[in-house]
């Protein structure tokens, strides 16, 4: 059995808007998104786009990483999936 993993992930929807979650099961989440079983937010938005993921070690990392990355703008959010951290306050 493959161990969980913890991930912080953003995804881009089909009408461009950017979308912020966690998991401990990537790929089915990413297929629940799709299928529109996902959260409500994406839910008519689909399909999905993966932009961005992170590991965590804990379930508590990652929902509090995924609460940070909500509050960030969406180029602040841009800037993070680009790889240009730095440019995040």
């Amino acid at each position: 059995m493959k161990e969980k993993q913890n991930v912080t992930y953003i995804l881009q929807c089909s009408d461009g808007t950017l979308y912020t979650g966690w998991t401990n099961n990537l790929e089915k989440r990413l297929e629940r998104h799709n299928a529109g079983q996902g959260a409500k937010y994406t839910r008519g938005r689909g399909p999905v786009k993966l932009m961005y993921m992170e590991e965590h070690e804990t379930r508590q990392e990652a929902m509090q990483r995924e609460a940070w990355i909500k509050k960030l703008t969406r180029k602040e959010k841009e800037a993070l999936i680009h790889g240009q951290a730095s440019v995040i306050k």
